[in-house]
């Protein structure tokens, strides 16, 4: 280091399928502290910008163009009663005993629908919560007594069953980015 030079290594940074895979190889450049710092400041964040996760596919693959608002359903639910239709939004809950149901949030305040799929078939990861979903299936009207039955088994609780007309979204396929 008494000419000022000094042996570094330098970094190279390749993304093949997903995966950062990063090569070292020995270099020499003129020792100055703020240039490796800055040096191993851009190999993380070139890193960083070539890490992509991989969306989670989940049942049948997405075949239908056109996206359905959450909140556009919820206005008039009996109008999309036994449709396919095609949402996307934000997870606002998922099940998390076997993963056999999730929440999508519309865009008022809590609004949302539940995407519920037949057990086993499809299992949702219980850590989806906050991430964006896009989700095809068939809206339903929910038999609301038979539900609160199942839930009062349950959770050995007596509820009075609601009034109102539920629906959900029978799901198909799923892709959670």
């Amino acid at each position: 280091m008494a000419n000022g030079y000094t042996n570094i290594i330098k970094a190279k940074v390749d993304c093949i399928n997903g995966a950062v895979l990063l090569t070292l190889q020995p270099s020499i450049i003129k020792h100055n502290g703020v240039i490796m710092k800055k040096l191993v400041v851009l190999i993380l964040l070139i890193a960083v910008t070539f890490v992509k996760a991989e969306d989670q596919k989940f049942g049948k693959a997405i075949t239908l163009k056109e996206k359905t608002s959450v909140s556009t359903i919820l206005s008039d639910p009996s109008v999309y009663d036994g449709k396919e239709v095609l949402v996307e939004g934000t997870i606002v809950d998922v099940c998390q005993e076997m993963g056999c149901w999730l929440d999508v949030a519309g865009t008022k305040e809590g609004e949302k629908i539940r995407v519920k799929v037949t057990d086993g078939e499809i299992v949702f990861p219980k850590d989806g919560k906050g991430k964006t979903v896009l989700v095809e299936g068939v809206v339903y009207k929910v038999d609301t007594k038979a539900a609160m039955e199942h839930k009062d088994k349950k959770e050995g609780e007596k509820e009075d069953c609601a009034t109102n007309a539920v629906y959900q979204i029978k799901g198909l396929g799923a892709v959670i980015k």
